[in-house]
């Protein structure tokens, strides 16, 4: 049976802006006030869905949230009617209206961490979703998140869900952000990958000085855990602690990695040649044969990679076994990066083509391609129990482009968080793409 590696880009939502709300995320912090353009955006992000379909990948789309976000704003103490809570949201709290605006839900790697079937003890696909328990604004997006997934994957026969983590600091879980998955083929048993930041209880461990530490290794387990993996099947590897200081919020700023091979920054993890070694190992148990690539620091520095997100891109395998290595434009902009990517594509490896994407407005926001999609493998099986409705077709990208065009702002500062009519506008759009992604009920609105 033929298996497949289906991506699920994140919609932008209506309300994207430049809030600035995540510390350690050195583009979101950098670009904090600046003007967005919530239209571009989405679009940007539709056209990315659309060339991978036409490049022949299996390509989905994932609903945004409703923002602002009025319930949890009630659940801070504002009261009164939708657009009283806003109106007393910004006068009193404009960074807590902010926090409930944003459009972070975008960055669907962060949406849950998925396991395949073939690694599963009772041979569902298993979904976990983030907690994201480090940032407010992101805290906040677990409930819906679930209900877009349960939507989405809703056939238990072939998928299994699971609730969020408890969102205490000793369990921060960041999602597929620091988890991937090696293997031969799809569709056959792998080892899944997960990456931490620190521990929550072994002091033992290092952890970082300037910026927090997202992930920790119980998360990590507990997830494991919950999908029922092996021993076998699973690798726990810490995030370099220096790196996280120096802006590698998640491991995808830093690593990424796919079938068979990792493609990483040589400051990337601790421990790294006993890491890479119990990869090896346990992927040859299964008939894989891991390959990783170090790209070393006097090439491409760590700055380099926060700056252009060389690594937080999207590694594709291609029908004749290379790969294909998809990147945001910051990456052509930087000397030092493209010059390495063109040696590496040169060099007869498995990575033999880079194509680059227009991601400006989520770049600016600190997420590129590899932040805006959630993998999910599927065999054909399961691909064909999937909601039909929000995998994408030509069809369904013109009726998106449409949607956007007609419901999003060409422009959004701060002070537009303050008017209760962008709510409204957001509630209209959502109601629509409900209908259009064959949803149904799955926002709060819709349901309260």
């Amino acid at each position: 049976m033929k298996s497949f590696e289906v991506n699920f880009d994140g919609l932008v939502g209506p309300t994207h802006n430049y809030g600035g709300l995540s510390f350690g995320n050195v583009a979101s912090q950098s670009n904090s006030q600046q003007a967005s353009s919530p239209k571009e955006a989405a679009l940007q992000g539709l056209e990315k869905m659309k060339a991978l379909m036409d490049m022949g990948f299996v390509q989905g789309v994932l609903a945004p949230q409703e923002r602002p976000d009025v319930a949890a704003l009630r659940s801070l103490g504002f009261s009164g009617t939708d657009a009283q809570v806003i109106e007393r949201a910004a006068k009193d709290a404009m960074p807590l209206l902010v926090a409930s605006c944003s459009a972070s839900s975008m960055w669907v790697a962060n949406a849950a961490t998925v396991s395949p079937s073939a690694d599963t003890a009772d041979g569902r696909v298993h979904f976990t979703a983030a907690n994201l328990n480090c940032k407010f604004h992101r805290s906040i997006e677990h409930p819906t998140t679930s209900r877009v997934l349960g939507a989405m994957f809703a056939d238990q026969q072939h998928f299994a869900h699971h609730a969020a983590l408890p969102a205490v600091a000793q369990f921060g879980d960041e999602g597929a952000a620091n988890h991937t998955r090696f293997c031969r083929d799809y569709g056959e048993a792998g080892v899944e990958f997960f990456v931490y930041g620190r521990s929550a209880f072994d002091s033992r461990y290092p952890a970082p000085q300037k910026y927090p530490a997202r992930q920790t290794h119980e998360a990590s387990q507990a997830v494991a855990r919950l999908h029922g993996l092996s021993e076998e099947g699973v690798v726990f590897a810490q995030q370099n602690p220096s790196v996280i200081d120096q802006g590698v919020f998640h491991n995808d700023v830093i690593a990424v990695g796919n079938g068979e091979l990792l493609f990483h920054h040589e400051d990337a993890f601790l421990n790294t040649e006993s890491m890479l070694d119990e990869l090896r190992r346990k992927l040859a148990a299964r008939g894989a044969k891991f390959e990783s690539i170090s790209v070393p620091r006097d090439q491409v520095t760590v700055d380099d990679a926060v700056r252009s997100y060389m690594f937080n891109s999207q590694l594709l395998s291609r029908a004749d076994g290379s790969m294909l290595l998809i990147v945001p434009e910051e990456c052509r902009a930087n000397p030092r990066v493209w010059s390495y990517l063109q040696g590496l594509t040169s060099a007869g490896g498995p990575i033999r083509e880079v194509k680059v994407f227009d991601l400006k407005q989520s770049m600016q926001n600190g997420g590129g391609p590899a932040c805006l999609r959630l993998r999910v493998a599927l065999n054909e099986t399961e691909l064909a129990a999937v909601n039909p409705g929000v995998i994408m077709s030509a069809p369904l990208y013109d009726t998106l482009t449409g949607w956007v065009n007609k419901h999003y702002r060409d422009a959004l500062r701060e002070s537009d968080l303050a008017d209760p009519q962008l709510l409204l506008e957001c509630r209209t759009a959502l109601d629509e793409l409900t209908q259009i992604l064959k949803l149904g009920s799955v926002y709060p609105f819709q349901i309260n």
